[in-house]
């Protein structure tokens, strides 16, 4: 069978250098003084490595919760005779100056600084260590970077260096002292975001071999210095630049551009006005492009051909027919074209390969993909139009879609707007239309995007929209490699007493999925973590508002799930005033009668622990599990249980039945009336994983009553659904230990006659295991 989409496995080398990051002490380094991180002696890598190693690092650090940053990491790579740097992109505010210095010796080629808001003009002088070596530097969104720290004078030591690190660069004092003289190797520099006080002008001038320039949100004064790199440029992005008739001017003088972006953030914020003539002089002067942007600018009228004319034809790409008239001079179409935020993305021929706009999926995808990394307000918007497609229509590129929401959601972890859109979108794009397109690979990533969404985020919007989207995997294998992380959000989440309500719905409903049918040492842990008294607050909160609405019953369903088979779960039950509640509940909603079973079912699983019982055995709890035997709320499910919980506490022998009232015999009478009453056919709302607690009440003689009860369970599983529980009984032994009940004197002949209904069913199902019953029991722990 072929692999799904984008199922490709990770490379060698990259599971193997993030197996190296998550055990640095293990494998490359060792500890030293002050718990300082040691390169070992023997270990030699080259650049390749280092650079990959540098990376991932960077991104495990931004995207990964369970991942330690190492506060020396950046000191392993100091010593260029061991090390090797070449190309390092580092990014957000967890880099600082000191990092930076630490590398100061390697002969980079490639610096990428992206929102690096903790870097100071210290990190000014550790780039001219770089100055012979550099051929590409990006400063985009280091808005610090140019100013002094404040406060202190300079370090003279370690520690108050570390110290000073903690506070950012005080905007008060900026650095004149630096330039770029000597970095003649430099080609491409993007200084987007520069602060108005640096001159541009200034600062560019000793760069003489310049091939691309991104100047995006940069004051110029003057445009003229833009020329002194005429024949040499090939890329210039102006994003958000004041356009004029002069900086117009000067850009279609720089002939052998191939590349060039005047694109604005929104036509809104537009004086400038784009014409037919500006759009004709930069198609006819700059014959090289391959590649133009020019979103979010006010489009006159005159520059496209008539409704009725453009309409005619299939669409197509070539010049000659564009919609758009300074279009058609181009003598081939562009590779690139932005028209975000534009009436031009509307026209029918637009000659380029690549078009960025909100006309249909395919302009929106472009845009999300180009806009993502350094535009994430164009980003937030393109993604909000891709979350109408998803929701309105049908996306048609659902492993693009996906994958470039992921990467905007990991590049832009701390940007509200993205994650608002971001996780929205994942809603519409993981929901079943879609599921079977995607590949197990894929759906995990979502999985890691949604949760550090919910980490970073206790807002609202971005909790729910993460909550949906985990309702549409399948619960709880899908989300079993995260298990622990997304028990302990969704734990956080239900933490506040007066929490969103719709948001507390899919949180209680997650958490009662999430514990349904998953192995003992999981439901423990969960219940380690506080499930138990999490449950139990909603509970009293719901208790105190009288009102059992769908939250009251998944958190007494969850309290089922969690503390089936597991005894610490069922103390922490115990000891959390759990049967306070219980009583409460019974009293306060008398006719809920899902939320009677769901208590019921509960209960069951506390009187199955022997050493709990004792706690059950009061006359108040007695007399309320005797007196629901007579329901018949939800069928028998409710009486059943009662019964249930009654059979355990029998089977431990009349000599601990200290209390005159209820009598012993009077409750066991009511128990085998009840038993009786119930009709053996009945379809139950129960799932279960063993028999072992029934199957302990088979061969005994000190309550007839319990053992009358486990043998009815029995037959009536087997007989209702005997492809999935005659292989149970039969692989649980339950065969023989009924045998064992047709040979002791004291088993009543009706539960006799039962016990061998039951092995005769079973031995029907191995001689025919194809047998099967149409009626399919509900696994009550996946509902709702």
């Amino acid at each position: 069978m072929a692999a799904k989409a984008g199922d490709n496995p990770d490379s060698l080398m990259t599971l193997a250098t993030v197996f190296c990051l998550r055990n640095l002490r293990k494998t490359m380094c060792y500890q030293e003084f002050r718990n300082k991180l040691c390169l070992r002696s023997d270990i030699f890598l080259p650049s390749e490595i280092c650079d990959k190693l540098v990376n991932t690092y960077m991104e495990l650090v931004h995207t990964d919760s369970n991942f330690e940053p190492e506060e020396s990491f950046f000191q392993l790579f100091s010593d260029p005779r061991s090390t090797r740097l070449t190309r390092v992109q580092l990014r957000e505010d967890f880099v600082r100056d000191r990092d930076l210095e630490a590398i100061k010796k390697q002969d980079l080629i490639e610096l990428h600084l992206t929102y690096c808001n903790s870097l100071s003009s210290r990190s000014l002088k550790t780039l001219t260590c770089f100055r012979e070596t550099l051929v590409s530097l990006c400063l985009f969104g280091c808005s610090h970077i140019f100013y002094k720290k404040g406060g202190a004078p300079l370090a003279c030591n370690e520690d108050t260096e570390d110290e000073e690190e903690e506070s950012p660069a005080s905007r008060q004092a900026l650095e004149t002292d630096f330039n770029f003289q000597g970095f003649n190797r430099l080609r491409l520099l993007n200084l987007g975001g520069l602060p108005d006080e640096v001159d541009v002008e200034t600062l560019l001038k000793p760069l003489k071999s310049l091939t691309s320039l991104d100047l995006s949100n940069v004051q110029l004064l003057g445009t003229a210095f833009l020329t002194q790199w005429k024949d040499r440029l090939a890329s210039l992005v102006l994003y958000n630049v004041d356009l004029t008739e002069e900086l117009v001017n000067t850009v279609v003088e720089i002939v052998n551009l191939r590349h060039l972006d005047i694109s604005r953030e929104s036509r809104r914020t537009a004086k400038f006005k784009m014409t037919r003539k500006i759009l004709t002089a930069i198609v006819q002067r700059l014959v090289n492009l391959v590649s133009l942007d020019i979103s979010g600018h006010i489009m006159l009228d005159n520059g496209t051909v008539p409704h009725f004319e453009e309409a005619m034809g299939r669409p197509s790409i070539e010049p000659c027919k564009s919609s758009i008239f300074p279009f058609q001079e181009l003598k081939r179409p562009l590779q690139f074209l932005g028209l975000y935020d534009t009436t031009l993305c509307n026209v029918t021929h637009i000659p380029a390969y690549k078009v960025t706009g909100s006309k249909n999926e395919d302009q929106v995808l472009n845009a999300i993909e180009a806009y993502t990394e350094f535009r994430p307000e164009l980003a937030h918007r393109a993604i909000n139009q891709l979350f109408d497609i998803a929701r309105i229509q049908h996306c048609s590129q659902l492993l693009r879609a996906l994958q470039l929401v992921i990467a905007a959601l990991k590049c832009h972890k701390y940007d509200k707007s993205i994650q608002v859109t971001g996780s929205a979108a994942l809603f519409y794009l993981t929901n079943t239309e879609y599921r079977s397109d995607q590949s197990v690979r894929l759906r995990r990533e979502v999985i890691q995007v949604v949760l550090n969404g919910m980490e970073q985020y206790q807002e609202v919007t971005v909790q729910r929209n993460c909550c949906l989207t985990l309702c549409n995997f399948s619960i709880p294998e899908e989300l079993e490699f995260q298990y622990s992380r997304v028990n302990q959000l969704l734990l956080k989440i239900l933490e506040p007493a007066r929490q969103d309500e719709s948001i507390q719905r899919i949180a209680v409903h997650l958490c009662n999925a999430l514990v349904c049918q998953v192995d003992n040492h999981h439901k423990e842990a969960v219940g380690k973590m506080g499930f138990v008294k999490t449950m139990l607050n909603l509970i009293q909160k719901k208790l105190q508002d009288r009102m059992c609405d769908q939250v009251m019953e998944f958190s007494w369903s969850a309290l089922w799930n969690i503390t089936d088979e597991t005894p610490d779960n069922c103390q922490m039950f115990l000891n959390c005033r759990g049967m306070s509640l219980f009583l409460d509940c019974l009293q306060e909603f008398p006719d809920k009668q899902e939320l009677h079973r769901n208590m019921l079912g509960l209960l069951g699983n506390v009187a199955e622990v022997k050493a709990l019982r004792p706690q059950l055995l009061t006359p108040q709890f007695i007399t309320v599990f005797s007196n629901l035997l007579d329901s018949k709320a939800d069928g028998i499910e409710v009486s059943y249980n009662a019964c249930g919980v009654l059979s355990h506490i029998m089977f431990d022998g009349p000599e601990v039945w200290s209390m005159e009232v209820p009598l012993r015999d009077t409750v066991m009478d009511k128990m085998w009336n009840a038993i009786q009453s119930w009709d053996v056919s009945s379809r139950r709302n129960i799932n279960y994983r063993s028999f072992e607690p029934i199957l302990r009440l088979l061969p005994q003689s000190i309550s007839p009553v319990s053992q009358h009860w486990a043998t009815w369970a029995l037959y009536n599983l087997v007989s209702v659904y005997p492809s999935k529980y005659c292989p149970l009984l039969i692989k649980e032994g339950g065969v023989s230990l009924l045998e064992k009940v047709l040979e002791l004197e004291s088993s009543q002949p009706e539960t006799k006659d039962m016990a061998s209904k039951v092995m005769e069913q079973c031995e029907t199902f191995k001689e025919d295991p194809m047998e099967t019953n149409h009626g399919q029991e509900v696994n009550y722990g996946q509902r709702g």
